[in-house]
């Protein structure tokens, strides 16, 4: 998990961004995590989507977000201290707060064991 600066700041979340044109989720999130974090991911697979309501209510933009869970070996490097105060390991049951609407609702499902829970 890293605390976030800057426009997502002060909430607390997974790695992540948007697709580029033509990518594939597990591509995108092998870019983006390796961008943020150093890591280098294995076997990503897709294990929740969302839909964030709550940033919506906040800011207007209504996003849908699709949380993939990898392998990663090793510790996170802080690559964008622009973007992210560091990265911590957190125990999925007792997350850090405040917490990202896409990040609070997709660990909820992954935890749930279910793609998609309409009242996250």
């Amino acid at each position: 998990m890293g605390r976030r600066k800057g426009g997502h700041a002060p909430y607390w979340s997974i790695p992540g961004g948007h697709l580029e044109f033509g990518e594939t989720f597990e591509t995108a999130a092998a870019r983006e995590i390796e961008e943020e974090t150093g890591f280098r991911i294995e076997a990503p697979r897709v294990v929740a989507l969302t839909n964030n309501l709550e940033t919506w209510r906040e800011s207007g933009l209504h996003y849908v977000s699709v949380i993939l869970h990898a392998r990663v070996q090793g510790e996170p490097e802080l690559r964008e201290p622009d973007k992210c105060e560091g990265w911590h390991w957190c125990d999925p049951h007792a997350l850090p707060e405040p917490l990202f609407d896409a990040c609070r609702q997709g660990v909820a499902a992954w935890l749930a064991g279910a793609l998609y829970l309409p009242d996250a």
